[in-house]
């Protein structure tokens, strides 16, 4: 099974990964956790790429392939993989989020992004994902505030944001079987309750069926 993780900067997924992890784990799942972009040799090279503040002259259409590059070597040399070896795959950002930040947020075509995901990714679609909802002010104060990497992708104007994120609205609106939205401006630790509540729902529905 293939879960994805979703949502605007300073949203707090990636912050609740390993407590989630470690919570299914001693639930006995089998779990396989990734991050995007990343996870490989290759794409960890193209992730430093993709952050670096320097590179603040980067085409939004450079930056769209570069994400999808990333993704590819992702998806062939690791997620495929560990799936076949009947793994739970989560991952922290997907293709999605090409759709929501290149796409909505640069105001790109987005037929023609769907298209590249669709051969980046081979077809390969996430089979639950979680929203982690939170307006665009909020995430990038807590992104200031948090101490963490303050990389290429913070640093673009309030608008792109506020864009990008009534785009995941729109995605998770229009897939909502696939889609769970959770209120991230919460307590973390509400989040992470939420969270463990609605992947547990969905193994015990899905997984099981298949294991």
């Amino acid at each position: 099974m293939f879960i994805t993780l979703e949502g605007p900067d300073g949203s707090g997924k990636t912050t609740q990964v390993k407590p989630l992890v470690d919570f299914l784990i001693s639930k006995g799942y089998p779990i396989f956790a990734a991050r995007e972009p990343g996870g490989t040799t290759i794409g960890d090279q193209v992730r430093e790429i993709l952050m670096r503040l320097d590179n603040k002259s980067m085409n939004p259409r450079t930056e769209t392939l570069l994400f999808c590059a990333a993704r590819a070597q992702l998806v062939s040399e690791v997620i495929r993989p560990e799936l076949a070896k009947g793994n739970i795959v989560l991952l922290d950002r997907y293709a999605d989020s090409t759709l929501a930040y290149q796409g909505y947020g640069h105001q790109n075509d987005l037929e023609q992004i769907r298209q590249i995901l669709q051969f980046a990714t081979g077809g390969l679609q996430p089979d639950f994902t979680i929203l982690f909802d939170v307006d665009a002010e909020t995430g990038l104060r807590r992104r200031q505030v948090g101490g963490g990497e303050w990389n290429r992708l913070d640093a673009y104007q309030l608008e792109l944001h506020q864009r990008t994120q009534k785009g995941y609205l729109e995605i998770a609106k229009s897939e909502p079987k696939r889609w769970v939205l959770i209120d991230a401006s919460q307590s973390p630790e509400m989040v992470q309750s939420q969270l463990q509540t609605a992947i547990l729902d969905r193994l015990n529905r899905d997984w099981k069926k298949k294991s």
